[in-house]
């Protein structure tokens, strides 16, 4: 049982409930691990079509793990997000993950506060509105994405200066954990903001999956980002990434870094 759910609001406390009405028989995480999963797929499986018939072969395994019962639960749960998200966007999943302590301490998990997340995020944005203008959208990139928490703070700070970010921002989120990437994603969706999640090592480059929001697809974001460079290795987070005219030689590992970006966007051209 979650120790307080004093921090957490109405929906999101029956989202805990429904959660250990679940876990009967299994571990809390694996129920809730089970729940990013499943609901990632579905949203994915609507907007993706070329990864669709392994995402639903993924699906159908992890379903037939609940008896039917327990798998009525499972879009309970996801109502339950989408209506504590209704109230404000938020890092809705990551404070219900560290709320039911279900962080790996030895990783040193944590998910952001997203209070703290969203100060950050005013902080470093500043006023954009005149680099819009100027470029026509931002792109943030966040090398280590967790629940996605970063993001949509930066898609809030947006909202608060008057911009509707789902025509002005780009997000490229990368996260070592497939869990995390799921959490992301998943949040990312429901907020409606356009992004190409990345399950991946950002330090090695390494990627293992990739995951395109409804917004990405809907926007026909793949086209509006061939038209400009491919992000470049190790920019800071919420920078954005277009060089300059005389930025100097990019290096073998941006060079390398760009063209795992437009490797994935080719696979991406089939929504534009």
């Amino acid at each position: 049982m979650a120790k307080d759910t004093t921090g957490l609001d109405d929906h999101q406390r029956d989202f805990v409930r429904l959660v250990e009405a679940t876990a009967t028989h299994r571990r809390r995480f694996e129920v809730f691990a089970d729940f990013c999963e499943m609901s990632a797929l579905a949203i994915s499986n609507s907007v993706d079509i070329l990864q669709k018939e392994k995402r639903e072969e993924r699906y159908l395994q992890i379903v037939k793990k609940y008896d039917p019962d327990q798998v009525a639960n499972f879009p309970r749960m996801l109502g339950c997000i989408v209506l504590s998200l209704e109230r404000g966007m938020s890092d809705c999943l990551g404070a219900i993950f560290m709320n039911m302590e279900l962080g790996n301490t030895h990783a040193g998990q944590f998910f952001t506060p997203f209070p703290v997340s969203h100060l950050m995020a005013s902080l470093v944005m500043g006023d954009a509105r005149a680099e819009i203008e100027r470029k026509g959208f931002l792109r943030v990139y966040e090398p280590a994405a967790g629940a996605g928490g970063m993001v949509v703070a930066t898609a809030q700070v947006l909202l608060d200066q008057g911009i509707n970010y789902q025509h002005c921002m780009h997000a490229f989120a990368q996260d070592i954990d497939a869990l995390a990437c799921q959490m992301a994603y998943l949040t990312l969706s429901l907020c409606h903001v356009p992004a190409i999640v990345v399950h991946g090592n950002t330090i090695s480059l390494e990627e293992w999956g990739h995951w395109v929001t409804p917004a990405h697809v809907l926007g026909r974001w793949d086209r509006r980002l061939k038209r400009t460079q491919a992000e470049q290795a190790c920019v800071p987070l919420l920078v954005d990434i277009e060089p300059r005219p005389t930025s100097p030689p990019a290096s073998e590992a941006e060079e390398a870094a760009a063209a795992v970006v437009n490797k994935r966007l080719e696979q991406l051209s089939l929504f534009g």
